[in-house]
């Protein structure tokens, strides 16, 4: 007590005048505590973006969005069917905005689950007839935004130094001379792999169709999470053939590799990749300037800075002369549909897990 005086009289006139000086401060903090509670939060626009095309054109369009409007794009990318199973897992609290690229097959069967938000772009009318179906077909939930034709691509260095033919269709794929020659992803987790198994069973009728799947499966070295890893092994050497939509072959034969390009004899089907906004996402309005941004003609254009190679759904966009060339290629009557519906989907999946990848290689 000495600390502040020689008496007690001393140290509660020092309390008294420190409460004093305190008062002021102890009066305006909880106003201002609530004045902080009640002012709005303005937080900076954002969007959650899931994205299932190649990994460089998924990076594109983020930083070109971020550029072009100053919202701040949080990206993950991961394939259709993996991004399908993640929409659906968070449905009841969405995390993602808007989901861009992949194949459309997933984006139908986010539709007929509800997962999409309905919408109609103002640039609707600059699209091409085939990406306004797939919307339609929809309820207007997803819409295409490219299209590409499925086949396959073989390393030729590598097809000659195992003195194998060069496989023209199909059914070449099946022959015993391609056995650990072949690649192709996991119809489970990669659109362009169930593409290649509801192509199949379109082609070919389901029985000829799971028993060409079954032949198939004795040549496989490997089935890849994503659909475009079969075609960038062959690049590198380490496979000879990916089953691949052949855009993303054409995309390897851009960048040197000596990769050539397979539209198989028989005929084959194709993809429309789409667009979805996420129902119940955090930033709908974000979700919506994405949209109409990535359907413009200018930024679909853009896709060839990354060497894709899809046909773009802007009539006005600009497309390669190394784009393979849909009319001149024998494409079946693709039912997006039946085999874009969650039931279809389901069935062939279980029925190529129970009948063909328990099969011995």
């Amino acid at each position: 007590m000495a600390r502040y005086g020689h008496s007690r009289g001393a140290y509660i006139h020092y309390l008294e005048m420190d409460m004093i000086r305190k008062q002021p401060l102890l009066v305006l903090a909880p106003m201002v505590l609530a004045a902080g509670l009640s002012a709005p939060v303005q937080s900076a626009e954002k969007l959650t973006y899931y994205c299932s095309a190649q990994e460089d054109w998924c990076q594109l369009m983020a930083t070109g969005f971020e550029e072009a409007t100053g919202i701040k794009v949080s990206m993950t990318r991961k394939s259709s069917g993996e991004t399908l199973a993640q929409i659906k897992a968070e449905a009841a609290n969405p995390k993602g905005d808007i989901w861009w690229g992949g194949t459309g097959d997933p984006h139908l069967q986010a539709a007929e689950e509800g997962l999409g938000e309905e919408y109609l772009s103002p640039l609707r009318a600059e699209q091409n007839d085939w990406a306004i179906k797939q919307a339609e077909s929809a309820g207007n939930q997803t819409i295409g935004i490219y299209s590409g034709a499925l086949g396959y691509g073989y390393n030729e260095d590598v097809l000659k130094a195992n003195n194998l033919p060069v496989p023209e269709c199909w059914k070449d794929l099946t022959k015993p001379e391609y056995k650990g020659h072949v690649q192709m992803a996991n119809p489970n987790s990669s659109g362009t792999a169930y593409t290649t198994l509801a192509t199949i069973v379109q082609l070919f009728g389901e029985d000829e169709g799971f028993d060409f799947m079954k032949a198939l499966h004795k040549n496989i070295n490997q089935y890849t999470k994503s659909g475009s890893a079969p075609i960038k092994a062959a690049a590198r050497g380490e496979n000879t053939i990916g089953i691949v939509f052949m855009h993303d072959a054409v995309k390897q034969a851009a960048s040197g590799f000596p990769i050539k390009v397979v539209a198989p004899c028989e005929g084959t089907g194709y993809e429309i990749g789409g667009m979805t906004i996420i129902k119940g996402g955090r930033n709908p309005e974000s979700a919506r300037k994405f949209y109409d941004w990535a359907l413009s003609a200018d930024v679909q254009s853009r896709s060839l800075e990354v060497k894709a190679f899809q046909v773009m759904s802007n009539k006005s966009a600009q497309s390669s002369p190394m784009a393979p060339d849909l009319a001149s290629i024998k494409l079946i009557d693709y039912d997006f549909g039946k085999y874009g519906s969650s039931a279809e989907r389901k069935r062939l999946l279980k029925k190529w897990d129970d009948e063909v990848s328990v099969l011995p290689q």
